[in-house]
């Protein structure tokens, strides 16, 4: 990360965190919007499992691939700028979803509406310059806690779509988008480390220099843990309502405030995740929340299921350690790659982001398969054991005296 060349005013730093959270909180209420209309949809089409999963991941995928673009455009022309341009993007693309009528429609309008997802990797860029390295986590944490965006999706969506329809929610989402656009625009500055490189007092960085830390199996490390982390979130916040319903026969409204309860812990403690991991240290965080996530989803992959009760707590244990996890995974990135942060955090995003494109797809088809629900927590388990045998072998050979910490 360059270093801050310009003089900051006291404000600066606290509106563009709080700003770029508010924003990514909105955003992420877009993202993942056929969580709840989604099942609306299933019906009026008679969809199957499988495509009822294409369908809530569809944005998923466009908000993952793009932010790799979007982390290497935000350092070029600024994250103030790529911000706002893609809040806009993704609600014209949901205001298009309102007048869908068939699957093909909605899919490709979904495209559009996934931008939304990518601002994440905008948001980490902007706001990393503004502070310094010991607040990384803790900072990062805060905004990663936009989140709980999912939960706003499902607390509020259900009684719009009950009340005057699916159309309408993604009318009044699209708004709630195009205004967070404008607030953003007028009430925050460009960051330190764009102003110094668009005044000529730091190099501008080539194409080849960005994403030359990617070829590092580090990097692709640091990607599965946060596919797990954050993909399994994301995934689990599509899916449960879905789960809810087929399971234990909850309405629509009913399953829709569960969802958003898991949604809430597992967004907001983000931000202990950050300061746990300023204070214990990414790693002890991430042995953490990969011993308790592999016991959780072993006990939810049981065949024969476990009471409303138990599902309920032991879900929200694993969206509490998940949130721990999805913020000691980018503290680790402006500590090893500092001025990479954009195009290094963009691929780690991508691939989580990623996680939760595939994973309900793979839960609707496991469903399908073998007729049993608990089936995707298996999944889950799997990618949890392979994580963490990756992430100990790794920490052990980084510590072997002839290996340098670098390398790990």
């Amino acid at each position: 990360m360059s270093k801050i060349k310009q003089p900051l005013s006291p404000r600066e730093p606290a509106v563009a965190l709080w700003m770029s959270t508010f924003a990514f909180t909105i955003c992420f209420a877009v993202w993942t919007i056929f969580a709840i209309i989604g099942i609306r949809i299933k019906e009026d089409l008679g969809l199957t499992e499988a495509q009822f999963g294409l369908l809530v991941g569809t944005p998923i995928l466009t908000g993952s691939l793009v932010r790799i673009l979007l982390g290497v455009w935000t350092p070029r022309y600024g994250g103030r700028l790529v911000y706002t341009l893609t809040m806009l993007a993704a609600a014209l693309s949901t205001l298009m979803l309102s007048h869908a009528a068939t699957f093909p429609q909605m899919l490709l309008a979904g495209l559009g509406v996934g931008l939304a997802g990518g601002s994440f990797a905008v948001g980490v860029a902007y706001v990393s310059p503004f502070f310094p390295p010991e607040k990384q986590g803790t900072v990062l944490g805060i905004f990663g806690a936009g989140n709980v965006g999912a939960a706003l999706t499902k607390f509020l969506a259900p009684f719009v779509l009950v009340a005057a329809g699916w159309q309408m929610v993604a009318e009044i989402w699209a708004a709630a988008l195009i205004l967070t656009a404008c607030l953003f625009w007028f009430t925050t500055s460009d960051d330190p480390a764009f102003r110094n490189r668009r005044d000529g007092k730091a190099p501008k960085r080539s194409l080849m220099q960005e994403f030359a830390p990617l070829r590092k199996a580090q990097v692709w490390r640091f990607s599965l843990y946060y596919f797990f982390a954050f993909g399994g979130f994301v995934a689990l916040a599509l899916w449960l309502p879905r789960y809810l319903v087929g399971v234990y026969g909850f309405d629509i409204a009913t399953a829709g405030m569960v969802a958003a309860a898991y949604s809430i812990p597992g967004s907001i403690f983000r931000a202990l995740g950050g300061m746990l991991s300023d204070r214990k240290g990414a790693r002890a965080v991430m042995y953490w929340m990969f011993g308790i996530s592999a016991v959780a989803t072993l006990v939810l992959s049981l065949p024969s299921g476990v009471t409303p009760a138990v599902f309920i707590v032991t879900v929200f244990v694993l969206g509490f350690v998940m949130s721990l996890g999805k913020a000691a995974v980018y503290k680790h990135i402006p500590a090893y790659y500092p001025d990479a942060v954009g195009p290094v955090g963009g691929v780690v995003g991508m691939v989580g982001g990623l996680g939760g494109f595939v994973l309900p797809i793979a839960f609707g088809l496991l469903k399908d398969a073998t007729g049993l629900w608990s089936s995707c927590f298996l999944l889950l388990f799997a990618v949890v054991a392979v994580s963490l045998l990756w992430m100990h072998l790794s920490i052990r050979q980084m510590e072997r005296p002839s290996v340098s910490a670098v390398a790990a």
